[in-house]
């Protein structure tokens, strides 16, 4: 028997049936489901010190268990020294089963690391059900050797759903582990 990743089968089971008797689909293909986790990581230092965007890159590949790439920048800004096609991030998308993994390591054991954690802001939607969550330190990730690190920074994860509002997103989300915060 082929692995299937703990949270992907609680949708399966579970989380369908759940969000069928809220919303009241007659198909189960109306169900909302998760399509990918975007993480991503801008390194603005990088265009004095190139060997920040491979650490970024590194550590995002850590994290994820997937080859991390860097982002290169669009334009030309003078004002930042920076020049068209210059790496000034990383970014990795995850889906499948790297995906439903990734969800259940920040949920079970990333997010509780964060200090003082009160829940995660429900203010993140963009309207087309897809959440966007700010992490502010790297080292939540248990991946992450502390000692290893040479500065702190942040990344951006977005959660891209097939929901077509906000409010079956959030519903799909809290199902799948995400903790809000409550009003």
């Amino acid at each position: 028997m082929a692995y299937v990743a703990r949270l992907k089968k609680e949708y399966k089971e579970r989380i369908v049936a759940a969000l069928t008797e809220e919303f009241g689909y007659s198909n189960v293909m109306q169900v909302p489901k998760l399509e990918k986790i975007v993480m991503s990581r801008g390194v603005g230092a990088a265009v004095a010190d190139k060997k920040l965007i491979d650490h970024a890159i590194d550590e995002m590949t850590m994290i994820t268990g997937q080859k991390a790439v860097a982002t290169m920048s669009k334009k030309d800004v003078a004002a930042f020294k920076l020049r068209k096609g210059m790496p000034i991030g990383a970014k990795v998308t995850l889906r499948g089963e790297r995906m439903y993994e990734f969800l259940d390591r920040l949920v079970t054991s990333a997010l509780p690391r964060v200090r003082d954690f009160q829940g995660i802001k429900a203010t993140g939607f963009d309207g087309r059900g897809n959440y966007n969550l700010g992490v502010t330190e790297q080292i939540i990730f248990p991946e992450v050797n502390i000692d290893k690190i040479n500065r702190i920074n942040g990344m951006d994860i977005t959660f891209v759903t097939s929901a077509d509002t906000d409010k079956e997103a959030k519903s799909l989300l809290t199902e799948l582990g995400l903790p809000f915060k409550k009003n």
